[in-house]
């Protein structure tokens, strides 16, 4: 228990109305009245939050003072509060990988689903709708996960739920049904959701504030390891034994069935290897101690219930989701129609396998683009940092658009190198001083990741009406968005609560 510092006049008065809830404490010296709350967690959990407020002490009247907040710091913070703590943020950088190489796999499981299934785009591109669909569906639920049970635990959640998902890909190969496999991937998603919830803005409060955004950048860094991975391993596992769809044509009946079922079966070994792995690092991060977490808060004269806050109060919050939602739409574009791309004529007219090969050096200039952010992050302020970044991919995608040839497919793959930067860099900048509407404000975010499955459709829309060349206007008016984001979207409105995490001593 904490207790109170000595004083000349002082009283405590402690209320515990369920467990786990608060306790208050009350110490009244001088005039002066400090509130002080705090939450008994348990590891990975928020622990706060406290509060302060001031009043003059000087009232001679015996009139109530005005409150004037300022920033609280907890009285019982660990002397090592403000260094980041480097072991649980390697236990949850796996998790990034994770869920980046499952997302990713998907850039394989489609062409062998069409082929299978003898497919249109349209209905291809149903797999990427069912997966980001899930970030619009499950997002704002699991940040309420995160307020009910804490971080760590929605963790091991979002892990298990991964881990049914893609267990689910078995029957739904085993039965070759294209019903199933979407099923299965609103499972897979809803797990990476969850996931991303609970371990996008717990990276960023594991050490100082003014270095979230280069925590979170390099954390991300290993996210696109696994976005770079997966399309290769995809690629030898899924596609290395397909059938092109011309030899399935002719096909009717039991025997056209027997034939999608002998070809679907490539899908179940890597989805049960993700399902394996993704039990183990489960039962890893439950049996991880992570570092108890507090949040001051800075309340405002009204009300010192924080329950009665809302993420609408906060607009750096829901411009950075739009920022979001606009940011993944143009990344998710641009990689789904890359392929396609360099297939065009006025491009460079490659292969579709040929071209596919390509698609390797844009996620890798992603993550080399996260390495150098997150340490450029340690010098430069990171609105800086997302307009410099916004304003590269601007003017790269721009040059392809007006370009050709190689000059065109060139300027199309750099823009992944200044896109790494922009999602974990949003993130914390719109989730800054947020305290106890973090895990409802990360929930927000992650929806706004719908952004992957809405904008693709649009841009193969301009695609078949006008040219797959000219279809590039499209994330073009993205970044400038993401570039007002990072100029004036960012700035915390002098009205808002301000709140801040601390680590602390058990």
């Amino acid at each position: 228990m904490y207790t109170a510092r000595p004083a000349i006049e002082h009283t405590a008065t402690t209320l515990i109305a369920k467990p786990n809830y608060a306790l208050w404490l009350v110490n009244m010296r001088a005039g002066a009245v400090k509130w002080s709350q705090d939450l008994i967690g348990f590891d990975g959990n928020i622990v706060g939050p406290t509060s302060r407020q001031r009043t003059d002490a000087s009232n001679p009247n015996g009139q109530k003072p005005m409150a004037i907040p300022i920033s609280g710091t907890a009285t019982h913070s660990s002397p090592h509060a403000h260094h980041t703590n480097y072991s649980a943020m390697a236990m949850v950088t796996t998790l990034f990988f994770a869920w980046g190489f499952c997302t990713v796999l998907n850039d394989a499981v489609i062409p062998h689903l069409q082929s299978i299934f003898e497919l249109s785009y349209v209905q291809a591109s149903m797999i990427q709708l069912a997966f980001f669909s899930s970030y619009f569906l499950f997002a704002l639920p699991a940040g309420k996960l995160v307020e009910s049970i804490g971080y760590k635990r929605t963790m091991v959640v979002g892990l298990l739920m991964m881990a049914v998902g893609a267990l689910l890909f078995v029957p739904a190969a085993s039965f070759a049904t294209y019903g199933f496999f979407l099923g299965a991937e609103v499972v897979l998603a809803a797990g990476v959701t969850i996931l991303q919830v609970a371990a996008n803005p717990y990276v960023t409060i594991l050490g100082p504030p003014e270095t979230a955004s280069s925590r979170l950048n390099l954390t991300q860094a290993f996210n696109t390891l696994g976005d770079s991975v997966a399309p290769y391993i995809g690629g030898v596992l899924i596609l290395g034994g397909s059938v092109a769809a011309t030899h399935s044509s002719a096909l009717q009946g039991a025997t056209l069935n027997a034939f999608r079922i002998q070809q679907a079966a490539n899908i179940k070994l890597p989805f049960v290897a993700i399902a394996s792995a993704a039990t183990v690092l489960a039962l890893a991060v439950a049996m991880y101690r992570f570092p108890h977490l507090a949040v001051t808060q800075d309340f405002r004269p009204a009300s010192l219930d924080v329950r009665k806050e809302s993420i609408w109060d906060h607009p750096h919050l829901y411009l950075g989701a739009i920022a979001i939602f606009v940011y993944v739409g143009a990344e998710v574009s641009i990689g789904s129609f890359l392929v396609k791309y360099f297939a065009d004529p006025q491009i460079a007219a490659l292969p579709l396998e040929r071209g596919a090969k390509f698609v390797t050096f844009y996620w890798l200039g992603m993550m080399v683009g996260r390495f150098i952010g997150s340490a450029a992050m340690q010098r430069v302020a990171a609105n800086q940092m997302l307009v410099g970044s916004g304003v590269g991919a601007c003017l790269l995608v721009l040059a392809s658009l007006l370009g050709s040839g190689y000059f065109a497919m060139v300027t199309i793959l750099a823009v992944g190198l200044f896109n790494s930067i922009l999602f974990p860099t949003i993130f914390t900048l719109a989730v800054t001083e947020l305290g106890p509407l973090t895990g409802r404000g990360s929930g927000l975010l992650v929806q706004a990741i719908v952004g992957g499955a809405v904008f693709p459709v649009m841009m193969g829309f301009l695609a078949d009406r006008y040219s797959i060349h000219r279809s590039l206007l499209m994330p073009l008016l993205c970044y400038l968005f993401v570039i007002y984001y990072g100029w004036r979207g960012y700035r915390i409105a002098p009205a808002e609560p301000q709140a801040h995490f601390e680590i602390v001593d058990e």
